[in-house]
């Protein structure tokens, strides 16, 4: 059974006098899955971002919020939103239960529902052990969890996370990217980041935007099949004979990067037994075999590096 469409993206352009900052943008966030949205700065990311949550305009295109579309019904569509920016909107003078009750009421959450919305939201993100400390005197993940507290309080239907883990220690980041990753079970999430492990670690699908255009929109399944490598690189005590690692079985093309270092191109099954073989019956002495493989950062940079990013809202 196919998941619910949560959010409908279609043909989605904005301008800034006659600069385009988004230009015909389309896609869609079904429900339990986590949207990786990438891009360099000045490529449009934050204008779409702020599109979708209703903060800004669009000069065309469509929006549809869990069915409701945003321009032609913007209160009910912007109730199905909870939304974390890089700095989390918190008061550092209140205590955790008089921030999320407070919220809950901006969030219209009713009177006898109230109480019972801070507390599921408490402990889904953690925060039972200190409900009645002061913001302020909370640590910066913890903080991080009020913050992504407030945008579920209300149970929306999509929550959307602006660089959630900048700032965090290890360990924090740890916490924060397994809570995404159990949001992203019941909910639809579009995580906005620069950290490109952080996608691999929590995203099902990731996109990446480059001079106001989507460029890039696969699956992580697709994405590790892409990134699968078909290259060994191989570096041994003597100098090897390109000849004789070219007849090795599977072998397609030998590339020498120096007296003793080869990149190994092959298709089908890694042939790294009989490279090894081979290396071991002509004595030349393996020091290292491995798989060359290709990161999203290469992915990410091969995309976005070809032409100067064009300013977006920052700096129009």
């Amino acid at each position: 059974m196919d998941s619910k469409i949560l959010i409908s993206v279609e043909q989605l352009y904005r301008y800034y006098g006659h600069h385009p900052a988004v230009e015909g943008i389309s896609f869609e966030l079904a429900q339990g899955e986590v949207l990786g949205f990438l891009g360099p700065n000045g490529a449009g990311k934050s204008t779409t971002m702020q599109m979708i949550s209703g903060n800004l305009a669009p000069s065309g295109g469509r929006i549809r919020i869990n069915g409701r579309d945003l321009l032609d019904d913007p209160r009910r569509a912007k109730a199905e939103i909870g939304y974390l920016p890089e700095q989390p909107p918190v008061y550092r003078d209140l205590t955790v239960d008089e921030y999320l009750d407070y919220c809950a009421r901006l969030h219209r959450v009713s009177k006898g529902q109230r109480g019972q919305a801070v507390k599921r939201a408490k402990q889904r993100c953690g925060l039972e052990q200190v409900s009645r400390r002061l913001i302020g005197n909370l640590s910066k993940g913890f903080q991080q969890r009020v913050g992504i507290a407030q945008a579920i309080l209300h149970n929306p239907a999509i929550v959307i996370l602006d660089e959630p883990t900048v700032g965090l220690d290890p360990n924090q980041i740890r916490e924060i990217r397994a809570l995404i990753r159990e949001l992203g079970e019941s909910h639809g999430i579009i995580l906005s980041t620069h950290i490109l492990p952080e996608v691999q670690a929590t995203c099902t699908r990731v996109q990446i935007i480059h001079q106001g255009r989507l460029v890039f929109a696969e699956s992580m399944q697709h994405l590790e099949q892409r990134l699968a490598s078909h290259v060994l690189l191989l570096e041994t005590r003597e100098t090897p004979d390109p000849a004789a690692l070219h007849k090795v079985p599977g072998i397609d093309r030998v590339e020498m990067l120096g007296a003793h270092r080869a990149r190994l191109h092959f298709t089908d099954d890694n042939p790294a037994d009989a490279v090894a073989a081979c290396v071991a019956a002509h004595a030349w002495g393996l020091r290292e075999l491995a798989l060359d493989r290709q990161t999203l950062e290469q992915v990410f940079v091969d995309l976005t590096c070809s032409d100067a990013a064009r300013p977006d809202e920052d700096a129009a």
